[in-house]
């Protein structure tokens, strides 16, 4: 018990980008964030799957657009703004975009629940877990599960 914080897995805190997507909070872990930015010129990609919104050139990189709310299966936005957090997952670099972006928020690693059976199985599909904050619950992104698109399921249906 060092308590010096260098080491994330010593049972000491995590930091998360909180994002909101149809008005629940989701947390990315902070390691795993490389920017957040307005996503625009999002070209579309014939064929894609729904969840892949298209693709976009930031800062001379080609960030394939990954429309959260598709992949959470909840309604498409009407017209409001959004956002996108820049994330890089096996060499590859994804924008995900999302309803607004929040805050970081440095919360104890061992205060992170498993994931309530009650949770909507579309999001259990992609969470690491749950945090219970003072007036509302928070579910942990887990990166790799929301990039797991297209291959162990089939297409949305339209």
């Amino acid at each position: 018990m060092s308590g010096d914080g260098h080491d994330h897995l010593d049972g000491s805190t995590v930091e998360f980008v909180t994002v909101r997507i149809a008005n629940q909070l989701f947390g990315l872990p902070i390691l795993d964030v490389e920017d957040v930015f307005s996503p625009t010129g999002i070209t579309q990609v014939p064929l894609s799957v729904a969840e892949v919104a298209g693709v976009l050139n930031l800062r001379g990189r080609i960030v394939t657009a990954i429309d959260m709310r598709r992949r959470l299966r909840l309604s498409d936005r009407d017209g409001e703004g959004c956002m996108a957090v820049g994330i890089q997952h096996a060499g590859e670099s994804y924008g995900l975009i999302v309803d607004s972006v929040g805050e970081v928020v440095r919360l104890q690693q061992d205060g992170l629940e498993q994931t309530p059976i009650n949770l909507n199985p579309n999001w259990s599909e992609v969470a690491a877990g749950i945090y219970q904050l003072e007036h509302e619950l928070m579910v942990v992104l887990d990166v790799a599960r929301v990039l797991t698109i297209g291959r162990k399921r089939g297409q949305v249906a339209a």
